[in-house]
């Protein structure tokens, strides 16, 4: 046994699981090791050492194993066994975390004191870790198991972690955002919503909608700057997609998002604001879709008594009914980025590319304060027209069980763009085409009709929008002064769609939209590497 400064290692020889294990724990790397040691001495650790950070410790107790039964040798001539017991995180299939348990013995009760206050010092200094949550709970959503799936799965973690929480069960749309308005959250550490991505949208607005009053920013205001929230949104998922959990975490677990929020990983993500004219319509952290989306979303509204059934029938019915719709979309590339929708890059753990275009973002931002955003904007928007079977717009790849790469796999969550994703008007075969490469590896973009541009900001305007927004379609023309020459004037069979914000419907179809970068931060680490399972795929 050694003795243990402030950053000298501690090794010890215990027992795991009836076998002597030599068990070491470094401060510096904050890594707790132990390996199978029949010998005298410690040794060295071998191939089959095992191994966790402190930072996925959940806690550490003093563990009673009198009265147990651990075989013969060295057990029956200990008079009194003492033991700790370290709880833990578990790497399964598929990204998920599973809650893990060892327990250590020995001998003496100083040697087993001495690991016990070592090992909590150690977990003292994770600051990053919540310790009092809000949390709202959709009892509603999905399959209507939010409630079940908090009080089995999640609330026993939160207990182990020593996590206090208060606890809103929702009665009614938009009493979570309701609430975020009203109540004092400076006594919280983070919010936590359990239910789908209708639940967190929720929360989403009222937190940042909160910070915004506070802060005394005018949400209407489409060029305003907007100023992050300080405290972190956990999801626990119990809905029907869990997109933004899937995108974010590479599962739809309750478990694993569990044990994030304990470990307090911190993900920042960007937030798209959506205006019409000088009117905040909506958030978006996911999909913003016109066309064959809104029209999926619009229709399965009418049909909420079918229950998740509803989205493949509304899918079929507007897929059948191969509606096309002619507008006019203008975007600002995103050129402070150093990835590109089509480069197989996708957002992970750690995401060098978030990190990057953050800095080259905010380098520009400081050059605009110059005066030279104006004429800059000027010189880069670019203006598409055309007949459009779809419009999409994605802050994350969108991933879901459905399609497991998304609508845009080398989307990213934090690096201040959009990936916008243009179907042109084509056969009903060819856009079948592009909706099954959705659910295999081939490149979804490479088909001639389909065009993908990575983007800061963007306007749409519907040809047949005169009488709903005369004013932003006037001002499109003046501002850009490019004439789509190559897409003469065209009937379509229906004049104008709906956005499909985030499964929302939006009222109005021209809308002004900017990507906020990493305005808000998850309970999240990002999808982790795993080599062995991206070749399985």
């Amino acid at each position: 046994t050694g003795a243990m400064g402030a950053a000298e290692p501690l090794r010890s020889v215990l027992w795991v699981k009836r076998q002597r294990c030599a068990v070491s724990l470094d401060p510096a790397r904050a890594l707790l090791r132990w390996w199978r040691s029949p010998g005298p001495g410690a040794g060295a650790p071998g191939a089959d050492a095992c191994s966790v950070p402190v930072s996925e410790i959940i806690t550490v107790e003093e563990t009673d194993i009198h009265g147990r039964h651990y075989g013969r040798g060295k057990w029956q001539k200990m008079e009194k066994p003492f033991a700790f017991t370290v709880h833990c995180v578990k790497r399964a299939r598929r990204h998920r975390w599973r809650w893990a348990q060892v327990t250590f013995c020995c001998a003496e009760e100083p040697l087993c004191h001495l690991w016990l206050q070592t090992l909590r010092e150690l977990l003292e200094k994770l600051t990053s870790r919540p310790k009092h949550l809000l949390v709202f709970i959709n009892p509603f959503g999905g399959k209507g198991q939010g409630k079940r799936i908090y009080e089995r799965k999640v609330a026993p973690l939160f207990t182990l972690a020593s996590i206090t929480t208060e606890i809103i069960v929702t009665e009614r749309a938009n009493q979570a955002k309701e609430s975020l308005y009203e109540i004092n959250i400076d006594k919280y550490d983070g919010i936590v919503c359990v239910g789908g991505d209708g639940m967190f949208s929720e929360v989403l607005h009222g937190l940042i909608g909160r910070t915004q009053r506070n802060a005394g920013v005018d949400q209407n205001q489409p060029r305003a700057a907007l100023v992050p929230s300080p405290l972190r949104i956990g999801i626990i998922p119990a809905g029907s997609t869990d997109c933004v959990c899937f995108s974010t975490v590479g599962t739809n677990d309750a478990e694993t998002s569990a044990l994030h929020i304990i470990v307090g990983d911190s993900l920042p993500m960007d937030v798209s604001s959506v205006h019409h004219n000088s009117t905040l319509l909506r958030y978006s952290v996911s999909l913003l879709g016109y066309g064959f989306y809104g029209d999926v979303i619009k229709d399965s509204e009418k049909k909420r008594w079918m229950g998740l059934i509803r989205y493949d029938f509304s899918g079929l019915k507007t897929f059948l009914s191969h509606h096309c719709y002619e507008g006019t979309v203008s975007f600002l590339p995103a050129r402070h980025t150093v990835g590109s929708p089509r480069d197989r890059k996708p957002c992970r753990a750690g995401c060098f590319v978030c990190r990057q275009s953050k800095q080259q973002l905010e380098e520009e931002q400081k050059r605009s304060l110059y005066g030279l955003e104006n004429t800059e904007e000027v010189e880069e928007w670019k203006v598409v027209c055309g007949k459009f079977l779809a419009i999409n717009a994605t802050n994350m790849s969108c991933a879901c069980p459905r399609s497991p790469q998304g609508l845009s796999p080398a989307a990213h969550l934090g690096d201040g763009s959009s990936d916008l994703i243009l179907i042109r008007k084509c056969s009903r075969f060819n856009f079948l085409r592009f909706l099954v490469r959705h659910t295999n590896q081939y490149d979804q973009f490479d088909f001639a009709f389909v065009e993908v541009y990575r983007v800061r900001k963007f306007q749409f305007v519907s040809k047949h929008v005169e009488d709903e927004d005369s004013d932003l379609k006037e001002r499109g023309k003046t501002r850009f002064g490019q004439i789509c020459s190559d897409h003469p004037p065209c009937c379509c069979s229906v004049s104008n769609s709906s956005w499909n914000c985030d499964g929302e419907v939006l009222s109005s179809s021209a809308i002004e939209v900017r990507v906020h970068c990493q305005l808000v931060r998850l309970f999240a680490r990002g999808i982790e590497e795993n080599p062995k399972e991206e070749s399985q795929s």
